[in-house]
């Protein structure tokens, strides 16, 4: 059984696997060259990578983040449902491998396949981009290269990639089975896949470990923003590799509250758009009613806690997933 699953998957496995190696030779020669920049440079670093050195960048990031999705789509979603769409699965049913085996056997053998791969790319991706992550989380400032700790780049980073790889390889699997149609499995792993990526940085991944909290003064030349016409203030947050979460305005009792209407109509005079110096004096006024900004993070050093936490989530999912797969094939396909 796992000889003829390996004839069936070895076109797509070659495929995967030879971008994945070619990625690994060219950040393999380019990557010890990255590593003396840094040791000379330390926290600099950011500011001497060369156009080379960020298309390089990202064409990894790019692959790490991309490989889950195409297993899940070309790897998964086909495994199953092609031969209920063929109707091959009886005939392998009516031999002396059970479907439990028959089932067990494919998605046991690409699962397999699929962590390995996106395993080596994010480990390879990891390991040439360290010294740039530790340039940033030394406070190396870069609109750029973001801390290791932001959602798009986190994704890409570590160990996480691996359970990425199970879930979207399982859920291809799961909606080939329920849909029993290649094409529209394919489609809608896709969408499930992307919607899930969306929704684990918005919604999860802050939850996954104990944040930290600042509260920090608002004053006159405070580097701050003011959006909605002055309804509501944004503070960058001066902690090198850290993840800001999400902030509130408080009040002089220390409460949330949105700032009062004098700030609005301080900030929209009749003589027209204020300048710095209105600005300034805006500012200064809400500071002395004792108005703070409080600062919500996920601070650098939770980075391998968020990552075990989040690929224990996918393997959980992956394998709840296999197991209704099996009840399923066994229970109520015919």
């Amino acid at each position: 059984m796992i000889w003829l699953t390996w004839r069936q998957f070895r076109v797509q496995a070659a495929v995967v696997f030879a971008a994945v190696t070619a990625l690994a030779a060219l950040l393999a020669v380019t990557g010890p060259q990255l590593a003396d920049l840094y040791r000379s440079a330390g926290s600099s670093l950011v500011d001497r990578l060369s156009s080379a050195d960020q298309t390089v960048y990202y064409v990894g990031l790019t692959v790490v983040l991309a490989v889950p999705a195409v297993m899940g789509m070309f790897w998964g979603a086909p495994l199953i449902s092609r031969e209920l769409e063929t109707g091959t699965h009886r005939l392998v049913w009516n031999q002396s491998v059970t479907r439990t085996r028959w089932f067990a056997a494919k998605l046991g053998f690409g699962a397999l396949a699929a962590m390995t791969a996106a395993g080596l790319a994010g480990l390879a991706v990891s390991w040439w981009s360290s010294p740039i992550d530790r340039a940033v989380n030394s406070g190396g400032e870069s609109e750029t290269y973001l801390a290791r700790l932001e959602p798009f780049v986190f994704a890409g980073r570590g160990i996480v990639p691996i359970g990425h790889a199970a879930f979207a390889f399982v859920l291809g699997v799961t909606l080939g089975v329920l849909i029993r149609r290649t094409v529209p499995a394919m489609a809608t792993t896709f969408a499930v896949y992307a919607a899930v990526q969306i929704a684990m940085p918005l919604w999860v991944r802050s939850h996954l470990a104990a944040p930290d909290r600042t509260t920090v003064p608002i004053e006159a030349g405070s580097p701050l923003g003011i959006q909605q016409e002055g309804k509501e203030i944004v503070v960058p947050l001066d902690e090198p590799g850290a993840w800001l979460t999400s902030q509130q305005t408080l009040n002089a009792a220390g409460q949330p509250a949105a700032p009062p209407s004098s700030f609005s109509d301080c900030l929209q005079p009749e003589s027209g758009p204020p300048g710095l110096e209105q600005l300034d004096r805006c500012v200064a006024d809400l500071g002395a009613l004792g108005y703070q900004q409080r600062l919500t993070y996920q601070p650098a050093g939770n980075f391998w806690v968020l990552q075990g936490a989040e690929t224990g989530i996918y393997l959980g999912l992956a394998l709840g997933l296999a197991g209704f797969c099996a009840w399923w094939i066994r229970r109520r396909l015919t």
